[in-house]
């Protein structure tokens, strides 16, 4: 059986199509009575390219699906918003693992195989550089700064996090107060820095 390119035909002899009332060649298949299921596609049904576009014609993909349901499907995120079982909210009931259960030797998964640093031990980093108190590396880092911050940089950083966080940005939504309090206060704690020119 050979498929001609770009289109579906398969060309093959003595087929004809499963149409009742059709004698031409079954060149294309189409799902047969079965359907698809786990094992696979289930049984094809050879039918004439005429018979083959009523067939797709008559396809609902969307049948028994409601509105928010098609909206879903046609999004172009759909499918990759699920969630890993280990992430879940109810990970390690049923048998399930946690994330949390899983070995680590390495630390490559709490490091987020990246190298990242834990936030204490870049503040401390940013203190002993000597340039910077403790208080004042801690701010840097609330502002997610380095130690090569000058002020101009000090100031477009906490202008673009003030607009990310301020409820009138957001309309009205207040949920980050907490966080551009502490931007804030870590701006007006390295805007008098004697370190940063």
């Amino acid at each position: 059986m050979r498929q001609t390119k770009f289109h579906g035909r398969y060309e093959a002899e003595g087929r004809t199509c499963a149409h009742p009332s059709c004698r031409e060649a079954g060149e294309f298949r189409a799902p047969g009575m079965r359907g698809h299921g786990f094992d696979g596609p289930g049984e094809w049904q050879w039918l004439c390219l005429e018979h083959v576009r009523e067939f797709n014609s008559g396809y609902d993909w969307f049948e028994g699906m409601s509105a928010e349901e098609i909206f879903e499907a046609q999004s172009p995120a759909s499918g990759w918003r699920t969630e890993s079982p280990s992430f879940r909210s109810n990970a390690g009931v049923d048998g399930m693992p946690r994330w949390a259960d899983y070995d680590d030797p390495l630390d490559a998964i709490a490091a987020r195989a990246a190298g990242i640093k834990s936030r204490a031990r870049r503040e401390a980093e940013l203190a002993m550089d000597g340039r910077f108190s403790r208080e004042e590396a801690m701010a840097l880092e609330e502002l997610g700064l380095g130690t090569d911050v000058d002020r101009a940089r000090l100031r477009r950083r906490y202008s673009e996090l003030v607009r990310r966080y301020h409820p009138d940005r957001n309309g009205g939504d207040r949920t980050h107060e907490a966080q551009l309090g502490k931007v804030v206060e870590a701006y007006q704690t390295l805007r008098k820095s004697r370190a940063i020119a």
